[in-house]
């Protein structure tokens, strides 16, 4: 299912996705939050680092934010007119 572009979602759906998506920005902040504690405890007790995920959960964070930024530009946009 392709999402639509913010220009051609209703307010309310704008307002929905504004806070589901804001949500995600906050679940995925917890998770990367998390990986860096396990990445650490792990490199402390097996001297072995591995950073290979953390990257991954990097690129959901900015492109959510990315999201966010254009919904809330589209929202600001109707508030004026």
């Amino acid at each position: 299912m392709k999402t639509k572009k913010p220009s051609e979602m209703s307010i309310e759906e704008l307002l929905k996705m504004q806070k589901t998506v804001k949500t995600t920005i906050k679940i995925l902040i917890l998770i990367a939050i998390l990986l860096l504690i396990i990445i650490v405890f792990v490199f402390l007790e097996k001297g072995v680092l591995s950073l290979m995920i953390f990257p991954f959960s990097m690129a959901f964070l900015i492109t959510n934010s990315n999201s966010l930024k254009e919904i809330q530009q589209e929202i600001a946009s109707r508030n004026l007119e």
